[in-house]
């Protein structure tokens, strides 16, 4: 592998660096990806996303199976080079990527579904960029403290599975928020065998307006750090501060990270509750690297 073309885009500030390698034919290893990633010495960015063909590598057989018509497959990597489930700000970029490149076509109310780790996941274009149906979710019931950096004692926080893991902790005040020191990956306890996103979250005064909940979160994201905007973790933190305000709470949440604004959305479904994340996603440019250079 030498020369490859990239492009650049983002969910809000969650930055990636995407790869057209429609039949898998590409051996990019973690400490590839890492390199790419760099943002001293390679491209920079939270993450890398292969957009390949889910015939074309054997986790895609899995979404081929669930959905006939799940013909492209999000293969995420974050930014040390491990392989990751899902992303909520990814997808919507992978969706950017394929309806701007004519790989697909999108009209409106129209549904594409995308392959990705953690299941298909549909897509349709929405207002202001693309919602994504993020599917069923599921509340943690272990006890967790999260100690991090500008907090004085651990803090307890709520476990959610969004696609891939989540920890959230309620903070009392902006100012709390502000001052947490997110380059160190938060202490958890018991650890996460597999790690785990940590959210901080602070509701608005009032939480409540016109039907609809506020938040702002900042979150730290296993193999990645802090990050300005995280799309499974802006699902996590809203339905846990749904599960923390409890009967009467709204289905609705406006999120506010350093990144921008993104909506959620809970509603039922055949199946059960699932939960709906929308909001803009960007192409910024393209170019090519060689990755002997780096």
């Amino acid at each position: 592998m030498a020369t490859v073309q990239f492009t650049k885009g983002h969910g809000t500030g969650n930055d990636f660096v995407l790869i057209l390698d429609e039949r898998g034919e590409l051996d990019l290893t973690p400490e590839s990806v890492a390199k790419l990633c760099d943002r001293h010495f390679g491209i920079g960015a939270d993450g890398l996303i292969r957009v390949i063909r889910s015939s074309a590598l054997p986790d895609g057989a899995a979404s081929l199976k669930e959905e006939p018509a799940a013909e492209w497959f999000m293969d995420y990597r974050n930014a040390d080079g491990s392989v990751a489930e899902m992303c909520g700000n990814g997808v919507r970029v992978f969706a950017r990527y394929l309806t701007e490149r004519g790989l697909v076509e999108l009209s409106p109310g129209d549904t594409l579904s995308i392959g990705t780790r953690a299941g298909v996941r549909d897509i349709q274009r929405s207002t202001n960029g693309f919602a994504v149906d993020m599917g069923r979710w599921r509340p943690g019931s272990a006890e967790i403290t999260v100690l991090t950096t500008g907090t004085d004692v651990p803090r307890p926080g709520q476990a959610i599975n969004a696609g891939n893991p989540h920890v959230v902790v309620a903070l009392a005040h902006t100012e709390e928020l502000s001052e947490l020191d997110l380059n160190r990956p938060p202490v958890l306890d018991p650890k996460q065998p597999e790690g785990a996103n940590v959210e901080f979250i602070v509701p608005a005064e009032p939480m409540v307006q016109n039907g609809v909940g506020y938040i702002s979160m900042r979150v730290h994201e296993r193999g990645v750090g802090e990050t300005l905007s995280c799309g499974t973790g802006i699902v996590a933190a809203a339905l846990a501060t749904r599960l923390w305000a409890g009967k009467g709470a709204p289905n609705q949440w406006q999120v506010t990270v350093p990144g921008g604004t993104l909506a959620v959305r809970m509603f039922a479904t055949e199946d059960g509750e699932h939960v709906g994340l929308s909001g803009p996603a960007t192409l910024s440019f393209d170019g090519e690297i060689d990755l002997a250079s780096l």
